[in-house]
C-alpha cells in the first residue's frame, strides 16, 4: 500500500489465483471473499463463511471456471484511490495499515477488483492450471486448498 513493500512475501502466480478463486466463489456461491488465506508458493488454502461443504461436482465446476477465467489471459493491473473512494466501493477491513493517504486496487480484467498490498502477475496467462487439491467444512468455515500447475510455454 502506498510505497511501502508488502509485509508477506506472496508468490506472484499463487496470489493473482486467489483473487480469481475469490471472484468465483462471490459469483458462484454468493459467499464473499475470504475471511483468511494462507498463501504460499507450492500450495495455499482460502477459509470462507460458507453453510455446508462442497460437493465434489461443485468442486470440479469451481476449479473450470478459475481455469477458463486463467486461460482468458485478463490484463492484472492496478489503480491508485483515496481511502474515502475506496470505502464506498471495497471493503478495506483486511488491510493491514489504517493510516495511509492512497489504496492499491487489483483489478483482473473486467472479472475482479479489490484491494491488496501483494504481488501479481501482468496477465492472467502467467498463473498456470488452478487445481483444488482437497476442501473440507468444519463450524461453518469452508476451507479450499489449492495448488499451482506450471505454466506451459
Amino acid at each position: 500500500m502506498g510505497d511501502r513493500p508488502a509485509k508477506k512475501s506472496h508468490d506472484p502466480r499463487m496470489h493473482t489465483a486467489e483473487h480469481i478463486l475469490n471472484q468465483t466463489m462471490v459469483r458462484m456461491f454468493a459467499c464473499g471473499r475470504c475471511f483468511s488465506a494462507h498463501i504460499e508458493k507450492k500450495k495455499s488454502k482460502c477459509d470462507y463463511r460458507f453453510d455446508r461443504p462442497l460437493e465434489d461436482q461443485e468442486l470440479r465446476r469451481l476449479e473450470n471456471r478459475v481455469n477458463a477465467i486463467i486461460s482468458d489471459d485478463l490484463p492484472v493491473v492496478e489503480e491508485w484511490m483515496s481511502p474515502e473512494a475506496a470505502q464506498k466501493r471495497y471493503n478495506l477491513e483486511r488491510l493491514p495499515d489504517k493510516g495511509i493517504d492512497s489504496i492499491r486496487i487489483v483489478k483482473i480484467g473486467d472479472y475482479d477488483a479489490c484491494p491488496c498490498i501483494g504481488p501479481h502477475v501482468n496477465c492472467t496467462s502467467q498463473i498456470g492450471r488452478f487445481r483444488i487439491t482437497t476442501s473440507s467444512f468444519q463450524d461453518a468455515i469452508l476451507r479450499i486448498r489449492f495448488r499451482l500447475d506450471a505454466v506451459s510455454t
